[in-house]
């Protein structure tokens, strides 16, 4: 899915706009009331196959060169997953 509903047991809902971006996974988190999105979803199904995908090869591609920050999501005491970010978050932003 490109675009969805992700709503966490507090109740709180969040619009996820995400793309593959070889060898990176490319998302845009928003704080939202649940909408339908299925056709929004859809829609960017059908630009992705559209163009071939090669726009996000591409920008993911240059990322590599572009990532400046980097944080570890520990999953569990064993499992940690590096979460990679073209520059670092505003841990004081109010979303």
């Amino acid at each position: 899915m490109s675009h969805f509903n992700w709503t966490l047991d507090t109740g709180t809902n969040y619009h996820i706009l995400r793309t593959g971006c070889y060898p990176y996974m490319k998302y845009h988190c928003s704080r939202r009331e649940v909408q339908d999105l299925s056709l929004e979803d859809k829609f960017f199904r059908v630009l992705k196959v559209i163009n071939l995908g090669l726009p996000m090869l591409f920008y993911g591609l240059a990322a590599i060169r572009l990532i400046s920050h980097t944080e570890i999501v520990h999953v569990s005491e064993t499992v940690k997953v590096p979460i990679y970010f073209l520059y670092a978050e505003d841990k004081g932003a109010r979303f």
